[in-house]
């Protein structure tokens, strides 16, 4: 019993070793031995060649889908306006009265009997379709179409859960244990400038170690656009390893609520060496209070840029929703940034009404891999007579375009809520202005 116990003793300090050498310090100082470019080639070819399979297994069945984004639904684009003149068209105008005809009815209609079938706000909150399968029960259920296909299915199980997810649960572990660990001690430090650069290195370090916890390929675009310290850097928001994937590249400051148990032990630690913005939740009801903490950050240049995810919500990796104002009210410099995942290798969307944390951390160590690419915009101000819902929609509008995202105006709220009156009154305010402009124009003539 001895032998067996010194035996799994020197397997594990062999297993602790490779992991520190091959992945820890390459991580640390941000360079890669090719490893994980090896995985991830190996990894592409072998869904290449199942996706060949399926599609030679059911050539007699239909087309297979394009994309979530496309759905069931083919919508018109144009607006309220146009699309009810089309109806009209055939219609002669009257003499007298309002401009309202009964064939207005059908558009209404449509438009209703549209989101009864196929909403745009419900189906950005789950999981992306893909186009083939990507060997992942959890994105299609398993059919068995070949032995050779089967086979490679269970290899590919017995890979991510028996090697690849120890080995990332480890790497998450230790990742979050020197990030404590690191920050705590920096933080006491006094406040020269080897401290800030310390706290930059601690947190980007501990943070490149759970990116390869997560076996993350990740492209930066565009890196002469990166945040610059005073600024606010807003992104769209798919999940929570979202703020891994940014400040792999850089630090930066975070903005949230105060919370307990680990992750108030994290916050903490972080808090001492970083200036983060952390809000009890009181506090965060205070428009106000949020605003001035906002801004006494951004006016001091030395601090670093602000991180925030103005839509409040993860969406799908699809869309863009609305983005809430409170962030664009400030004057300061708005940096965008796009991030889109590659749904082929692991559904990075965190539907937190159906998975815990715990749960959808679980999901993604146990992924194929996370892959995504990340724009960085230049950089954005208001302008002149411009309202920060005009601003917010401005930037909203130029991370969708350049992530291929759908860009929507709903708000992400909309996920636990119910639709506001206020926005049920605009759009009737916007049917009667066409009915009664048109009315007030024909007495006018």
């Amino acid at each position: 019993m001895e032998d067996f116990w010194s035996g799994a003793l020197w397997v594990m300090k062999i297993w602790l070793y490779l992991i520190i050498s091959l992945i820890m310090i390459p991580a640390m100082f941000g360079f890669s031995l090719g490893i994980s470019e090896t995985y991830m080639n190996i990894l592409v070819k072998t869904l290449e060649w199942a996706t060949l399979n399926i599609q030679e297994a059911k050539t007699d069945e239909q087309t297979l889908k394009g994309s979530a984004s496309n759905g069931l639904i083919q919508r018109e684009d144009g607006s309220m306006e146009k699309e009810l003149e089309e109806l009209r068209r055939s219609r002669p105008k009257p003499s007298i009265g309002g401009d309202f005809t009964l064939s207005d009815c059908f558009y209404f209609n449509r438009r209703g009997i549209e989101s009864i079938v196929e909403d745009e706000v419900t189906q950005r909150f789950s999981s992306e379709e893909l186009v083939s399968w990507n060997l992942l029960t959890r994105t299609n259920d398993f059919q068995y179409i070949s032995l050779k296909l089967t086979l490679v299915y269970g290899i590919g199980i017995f890979l991510r859960y028996c090697i690849l997810a120890p080995l990332r649960i480890a790497l998450a572990c230790i990742g979050l244990t020197w990030l404590v660990i690191g920050t705590s001690a920096v933080g006491l430090l006094p406040n020269l400038r080897i401290k800030f650069w310390l706290s930059e290195w601690v947190h980007v370090m501990c943070y490149r170690i759970c990116a390869r916890g997560l076996s993350a390929t990740i492209r930066y675009h565009n890196r002469e656009n990166k945040p610059q310290k005073g600024g606010i850097c807003v992104a769209n928001h798919t999940s929570p390893i979202d703020i891994v994937i940014l400040c792999n590249d850089g630090c930066y400051a975070m903005v949230g609520q105060v919370h307990g148990g680990l992750m108030g032990v994290i916050q903490r630690a972080m808090v001492r060496s970083c200036p983060h913005v952390w809000f009890e939740r009181a506090e965060m009801k205070d428009r106000h209070l949020v605003t001035k903490r906002l801004t006494d950050h951004v006016n001091d240049k030395t601090k670093l840029p602000i991180l925030i995810f103005p839509e409040g919500t993860c969406v799908n990796n699809t869309s863009v929703m609305m983005f809430k104002k409170g962030s664009f009210e400030i004057g300061a410099t708005i940096y965008p940034v796009a991030i889109k995942y590659d749904p082929k290798f692991g559904d990075a969307f965190w539907n937190s009404s159906k998975y815990s944390m715990v749960s959808y951390l679980l999901r993604m160590m146990t992924s194929w891999a996370l892959v995504c690419n990340v724009w960085y915009l230049p950089a954005m101000h208001q302008q002149e007579g411009e309202g920060a819902v005009q601003f917010a929609n401005r930037v909203k509008s130029a991370i969708a375009h350049q992530g291929g995202l759908v860009d929507l105006q709903w708000d992400g709220g909309l996920k636990r809520a119910k639709v506001k009156e206020s926005f049920k009154e605009q759009q009737q305010k916007q049917y009667s202005s066409m009915v009664v402009g048109d009315d007030s124009s024909g007495h006018s003539d």
